[in-house]
């Protein structure tokens, strides 16, 4: 839509009507010398005399370009603007880690699909992770991997399809056959550093037991509580395993206790399902919508109209009084 700033500016539209009215036309004085014959002597010395007083007479075409011209240049410096349709843009209040252990043990197949399939803990996982990320539109989320060593698979964004995609492609033993849990949350609380949102939540997922990280689970949870780090943790697997395929849930509950989380248990993936669904309560949609609308300067057209017209009528006076003076000296 258009809109003007300064609407007032208009009234300024009658200002010539009342110069015109007030003041009076303008005059200028020359010397001038009174000679008895002064036509004779001047057609004598191959001169024109001029009249003692010359009165400007307007042509039509400045008749209606003066009026035309002024109209521009007042609606130029009312300051017109076209108001684009209005942007709406997604601010993230908070960043939410996933952490998905990818050791060895999660090729186990045990579970089950939606269509009663059995697949491998990893695909039940990603079955079920897939869904939370397309209900969180308004988080910036990252993707985190561990197993032997930790990584960081996709940084902080609210580009949820890559996060999506990068997820799928993930494979078990990427990163190493082990359990490195502690690591993982050691990695996370860097990943946090530069975050600046609100709320900063890391849900770590992992069907084993630590096995021999550089800083043990509790530990790296001191750290991550310290640094303002919320840990929502989830054992998923079979509960009566053993060795390395025991889920510790000491571990994971003395880990969300320690960083004000919550611990969860999921021994398939309804189950698993049920705990994100849970997640969805704990962590509800929390973004600001900032919206703006574009505004675009339009006073230089009018602006600009106003001097294209004042230049095209000079050429023109100019051009037809040149033309003028010629036909006058062939006559």
């Amino acid at each position: 839509m258009l809109e003007f700033e300064y609407l007032w500016v208009f009234v300024l539209l009658p200002a010539p009507i009342f110069v015109w009215l007030l003041f009076p036309p303008y005059r200028e004085r020359q010397e001038s010398v009174r000679i008895p014959r002064f036509e004779q002597l001047a057609g004598a010395i191959g001169g024109r005399p001029t009249h003692g007083a010359v009165v400007l007479r307007r042509n039509w075409l400045q008749g209606f370009l003066a009026p035309l011209c002024w109209i521009l240049i007042v609606i130029a410096l009312a300051r017109p603007v076209w108001i684009e349709p209005p942007i709406e843009r997604i601010e993230s209040a908070r960043d939410l880690l996933l952490a998905v252990d990818l050791s060895g043990s999660m090729e186990t197949q045990d579970m089950r699909d939606s269509k009663g399939q059995l697949v491998d803990r990893l695909e039940a996982v990603k079955l079920v992770l897939d869904d939370f990320i397309i209900r969180r539109p308004g988080d910036r989320i990252g993707l985190l991997f561990f197993g032997t060593a930790p990584f960081v698979q996709v940084g902080f964004t609210l580009d949820h399809e890559i996060v999506r995609t990068l997820l799928d492609e993930a494979e078990v033993a990427m990163p190493g056959p082990q359990t490195m849990m502690g690591d993982a949350i050691g990695l996370a609380i860097k990943v946090f550093e530069n975050s600046e949102a609100k709320e900063r939540v890391l849900v770590l997922l992992t069907d084993g037991v630590d096995t021999g990280s550089k800083v043990p689970p509790e530990k790296a949870a001191d750290l991550a509580g310290m640094n303002g780090l919320t840990i929502h943790t989830i054992g998923f697997g079979d509960p009566t395993a053993s060795g390395e395929d025991l889920i510790d849930s000491v571990v994971l509950e003395a880990i969300a206790k320690k960083t004000e989380g919550r611990s969860f248990m999921a021994d398939d993936r309804e189950a698993l399902e049920a705990v994100y669904r849970q997640l969805d309560e704990l962590e509800p949609q929390n973004f600001e919508t900032l919206s703006y609308r574009p505004v675009r300067p339009l006073y230089v057209w009018p602006l600009g109209a106003a001097l294209v017209l004042l230049l095209l009528y000079h050429v023109s006076m100019t051009v037809w009084l040149a033309f003028r003076s010629r036909m006058v000296r062939n006559a």
